[in-house]
């Protein structure tokens, strides 16, 4: 027979940490063993006493099954070798196996080790394994509103994104999205802005994408169509070997940190920004929907914090590393940085603008999607013009 262990015996075996790590989320369970003093009950206050403050609700015993293991498996979109998103989902992984005391194991594996890269959605759907790593985006074939929980061109950075997630409807939204898929969103990592690509030419005018090919994913490949150009979603561990032997034109992965370390200068000379098509990328943490309903509050409430973890390790990650790589970049590796041309980026907004209200006129549910997306977005970019970009042009210092 395995052992229980009485929280409370628990508490008095020294393990406060652990328990510390559960309390809150048990809260809503806990109910009260003392009625705490009224006016009507309390002795009579006398001169220089200092009054008790009531006495603390008690938790009921709650039974921990310390010997019990579930072991998960986590498909992902990304190369086994991928910094950064590939060390996030392990980070991840090993959280919740800590916080959960051994009860939670997940196995994580990466792309074509278990399942083919784009097939993490339907392995989690169907109970090939339990958990998925990978961006909504690249389900937009079947999810017409998927994207909007990725990220839009022209449309919100990393924070306004999780403002929308957890300070506003865009959270529920996703999960109303991924029901019908027996499925669990949680956000689970940010890039931040990225860069606009790697190009064996210059763009100077809108008709330099004309029959451009162009690995670029999402809304942003849509837009890219709408220009002229022919958009192609490719494998991350195939952008090298496509751009050197001239299947493709240009590509965009995330960023400088994670470009330098998949070579990409080696096969493109030129590097332009800003990313226009990312500017704030949600990577996506999917469960089975019958798996999550398995596990213990306490379990799925651990689940839901390493995610939220997540979220800033990625992010922070990125941001501590994308400088020091571009500077390589330009100083080391003879890459020509390239913006580009403000014309340009107002018929790429033109175009985006385009492809968005036809993919929201689409779909019912990507219309209801789209006019939250479009009133948090112009709610943060209001508050956003005296915060953010008031900072950088008025405050930040000059560099």
């Amino acid at each position: 027979m395995q052992k229980k262990i009485n929280r409370r015996e628990f508490l008095k075996k020294g393990s406060a940490t652990a328990v510390a790590s559960t309390t809150t989320l048990l809260a809503n369970a806990c109910s009260s063993d003392e009625t705490p003093p009224t006016e009507a009950t309390s002795p009579t206050r006398q001169t220089n006493t200092v009054t008790p403050p009531p006495a603390q609700p008690a938790l009921d015993p709650v039974n921990i099954n310390l010997n019990q293991q579930i072991r998960w498996r986590m498909v992902t979109t990304w190369p086994a070798t991928l910094p950064i998103f590939m060390d996030g989902v392990r980070t991840m992984a090993e959280q919740i196996r800590t916080m959960s005391l051994g009860q939670l194991e997940i196995e994580v594996y990466g792309a074509g080790e278990l399942v083919p890269a784009f097939s993490t959605f339907d392995a989690v759907m169907n109970g090939e394994a339990e958990m998925g790593h990978g961006a909504s985006y690249y389900w937009a074939d079947r999810i017409p509103a998927a994207p909007f929980f990725t990220t839009v061109p022209f449309g919100m950075n990393a924070q306004q994104m999780y403002g929308w997630f957890y300070a506003s409807n865009g959270l529920s939204l996703w999960e109303q999205v991924y029901e019908d898929f027996n499925l669990i969103p949680i956000p689970a990592g940010n890039s931040g802005v990225q860069m606009g690509g790697w190009f064996n030419k210059e763009i100077n005018t809108i008709e330099d994408f004309a029959n451009l090919k162009m690995r670029i994913p999402g809304l942003g490949g849509s837009t890219l169509a709408k220009v002229g150009g022919v958009p192609e979603l490719a494998f991350a561990s195939d952008i090298y070997t496509r751009l050197e032997r001239g299947f493709i034109d240009a590509a965009e992965w995330v960023g400088p940190y994670h470009d330098l370390v998949m070579g990409l200068y080696k096969v493109a000379k030129f590097y332009y920004f800003p990313g226009w098509h990312e500017p704030g990328t949600v990577l996506e943490l999917i469960i089975n929907r019958q798996a999550f309903a398995s596990l213990t509050p306490e379990l799925q409430n651990i689940i839901r914090m390493a995610t939220m973890a997540q979220n800033v390790w990625m992010l922070s990650q990125f941001e501590g590393n994308n400088n020091s790589a571009l500077k390589e970049l330009i100083e080391t590796r003879g890459v020509l940085l390239r913006q580009f041309p403000q014309d340009v980026l107002n018929l790429l907004q033109v175009a985006a603008e385009e492809v968005i209200i036809e993919l929201a006129e689409s779909d019912p549910l990507a219309m209801r999607v789209f006019e939250s997306f479009r009133s948090f977005q112009e709610s943060a970019a209001q508050f956003g013009n005296i915060s953010e970009r008031a900072y950088y042009n008025l405050v930040q210092r000059k560099v």
